[in-house]
């Protein structure tokens, strides 16, 4: 019988905090995508999905990660690739919806994040999240009220 693994994610308001409280955004986009639009956030690691399986011990695992790509997918396997090769679960996140979100929120980036627009629509999905995100108010993604009952706006 095969262990299920479980992956936590979180919203872009959410990543803010983590990235506040001292956890390290771990981006996956491949190079010429980090070219065109990048994260804009201090420590920052690179390792292009392409690459992840040769350079993942580059990773701390003493810190909180929270793993990102465009939209979210590929970022969420190689937080699964993590936990699989022994990083602890609860230091390994996966921001939901990834840069196209990100982008929307208006968060800090490099680049002209047009490109990214209608790539990603809907709310960020953070009342499922298993984490409170914003821990500084109470709200996730921006939102005014209760993370677990209001989508993200």
């Amino acid at each position: 019988m095969s262990e299920v693994l479980t992956i936590r994610e979180v919203c872009p308001t959410a990543t803010q905090v983590h990235i506040r409280h001292g956890a390290t955004l771990v981006d996956v986009r491949e190079r010429h995508e980090v070219a065109a639009l990048a994260f804009d956030v201090p420590g920052l690691i690179h390792i292009p999905l392409s690459e992840f399986e040769d350079r993942y011990e580059e990773l701390p695992r003493d810190k909180k990660l929270v793993i990102v790509c465009e939209v979210g997918s590929r970022s969420l396997r190689a937080a699964g690739y993590l936990i699989y090769h022994g990083w602890d679960a609860d230091k390994v996140l996966n921001m939901k919806r990834g840069m196209v979100r990100w982008a929307q929120k208006g968060y800090p980036v490099i680049g002209d994040p047009t490109s990214l627009m209608g790539n990603e629509s809907g709310s960020c999905g953070c009342h499922s999240h298993q984490e409170t995100a914003n821990a500084d108010s109470g709200a996730c993604c921006g939102s005014k009220g209760d993370a677990s009952t209001e989508a993200c706006s």
